[in-house]
Formats: structure tokens, sequence, C-alpha cells
């Protein structure tokens, strides 16, 4: 999957090797080692070690908080928006089309069971996923390159919409490690407070809802054709037939409505960081949360249909 320069020469640096150079220079010009600056950011000193060696791409929140610590007045946040990170990296044949929407759409509203969606994953958390499957490290390394590759325009405050529904699911399933899952709902909470990103979550007590029968998205391109996403073993699947896209949109809108609110759904993610945090494993069950959910929309449905009363005024 790598491509590789054609004379045979050995090619020049990479933007992330001059961003790593950039962020090393200001880090020792600070006198602060590796794990001094990972102890502050926090992080761990791998994580540092593979940005200054160019071997990893870092976030935003990275680059503005190194830049905070080490005194730099904007300096890495600046050159890291202007860079582009990944100007060489290539999706499987199969995933291209997909990839290539995903570059020029307005809007993207997703639904998704079993895993977070690939536009809102950490390295960490892709990392684990591809490993399960792909034994070639190189491979795996280059897919997760690939993958993050297509976040960068929705992780912008102008960048397109996104609209994920994820089933509690994505939350409970492990990935990786409890550390991976952890860092993965500390993303969503960030991800989502993004003024052109929704996260919303479907819990088991929301009973009798109507949910598309495998995880899909609908796409928004900018001439207005409208597309349905699926994917089946190692093959994506499109359609625009407008009845199709119409049916999928119906069953989308009605599961966007009846689920918990994006706030609400910060509270489930919060909970599940928090088990994942202090027990190093999955958390328990939502016992409490999910009848507190439950009790709130019986009130709710209470007040809608219930009989009105009328009150007793005073008579004058």
């Amino acid at each position: 999957m790598s491509r590789r320069n054609a004379t045979g020469e050995r090619p020049g640096a990479t933007n992330a090797a001059v961003f790593g150079e950039v962020l090393k220079h200001f880090r020792q010009a600070a006198r602060l080692t590796q794990d001094g600056l990972a102890s502050k950011i926090p992080c761990d000193r791998s994580h540092v070690a593979r940005i200054e060696g160019g071997k990893r791409v870092p976030q935003d929140t990275f680059a503005k908080t190194c830049d905070d610590i080490l005194g730099t007045g904007g300096v890495l946040i600046r050159m890291w928006g202007r860079i582009d990170w990944y100007p060489e990296v290539e999706h499987p044949d199969w995933f291209q089309r997909r990839a290539d929407m995903d570059a020029v759409a307005v809007a993207v509203r997703a639904y998704q069971t079993q895993v977070v969606p690939g536009l809102l994953q950490t390295e960490g958390y892709a990392d684990a996923l591809f490993s399960r499957r792909i034994q070639d490290r190189g491979e795996v390394e280059e897919r997760v390159r690939a993958r993050l590759s297509r976040q960068q325009r929705f992780l912008t405050d102008d960048g397109p919409l996104y609209v994920a529904v994820l089933d509690e699911s994505c939350l409970r399933s492990v990935v990786g490690s409890a550390t991976v899952m952890r860092d993965q709902c500390a993303h969503l909470l960030t991800v989502g407070q993004r003024p052109n990103v929704r996260i919303q979550v479907v819990t088991p007590d929301l009973a009798g809802l109507a949910r598309p029968n495998t995880s899909m998205s609908l796409i928004t391109l900018p001439d207005g054709h409208d597309w349905v996403y699926s994917e089946s073993l190692d093959c994506g699947h499109f359609n625009d037939d407008p009845a199709v896209y119409a049916r999928h949109g119906q069953t989308y809108d009605v599961l966007r409505a009846d689920a918990l609110s994006a706030r609400e759904s910060a509270a489930v993610i919060s909970k599940a960081m928090e088990g994942y945090g202090q027990h190093g494993q999955a958390p328990a069950e939502r016992g409490d949360l999910d009848q507190e959910h439950l009790q709130r929309r019986q009130r709710r449905r209470l007040r809608r249909g219930g009989p009105r009363i009328p009150r007793r005024r005073p008579r004058p």
C-alpha cells in the first residue's frame, strides 16, 4: 500500500518529520526532556518521541498544548494548520470511493453498531482494530494513517456537518484495552463539542425503536447528490436511488429524534470513560443511569399524553 520514490532515491523529510524537528527544538530550548514534556501534557513519553521522530501525526490539541507549555507564541498550532498531513496515503481499492466522498461531502450522517465509526476513531483505537485481522505491522500503520487522513476536514470549526448515532455497544465492546477505550471515550467527548459535530447514543432501555439493519452512512455531496453507504466484509455498497435514500433517511431521522440528546449522550460516554479509567476494564451495567433515562422519558410521555386537569381559580 505504501508509495515509494520511483527513482529509488531517498525521499526528502516528510511534513510530520519537519513538525517533529520544530517541536524538539522548542522542547530542548525549554530545557525539558521528552518525559518532562509528556508529564505536562499529559501523555506517554513514547507519544512525544514518535511525534518528534515524524512517525505519528499529532492532533491539533497536542500542538496547542505544546505551544502553551513551551511558550512558542502559537508557532506549532499555526504550523499544524498549514501542513497537509496525509499527501500520500492510499486506501484499499474497495474503500477509495468512500474516501473520495468524505473529501468533498458537505454532510455525513452515520449510524454505527459495535465499533466507533472511522471518522471518530483515535489512532490507538484504529490501530487495535486493524491489528485484529492484519498481521503485517507496516500495513496496519498505513491503514491507520489512511483512516486518520479522512478525519482532518471534519475536525475543523468550519468543517462539514457530521452527525453520528452510536449504539451503546460501541462504547461497551472493548477494542485494544481499557486504556484505548478510555482515550477513545475522551476523544468522543472532545470532538462532540465542535460546532459541526453531534454525537448521540442509543441505549438498550430505548425499546421499540426502528433501527437500520446495519451500520450505514447518509452522504450529501456538494452538487446535492445523496448516497447511502454501507459495508460488508471488505466491500462497500453505494446506492443513490432517491426512493432508497428517502426510506433510510426517514428511519435515521426518527431514530435520531428518539435517541438520547447530545448532552445526555455525553453523560453516558463520560460514565463509560470513568469505568475504563477506574477499573481498567469494561464499565459495569449502567442500571441507575438507564433507569433515570427511562423514568425521564416516561414522565415526558405522561406530560404529553395525559389528560389536562383544569386548575381552580379564585373567584373574584
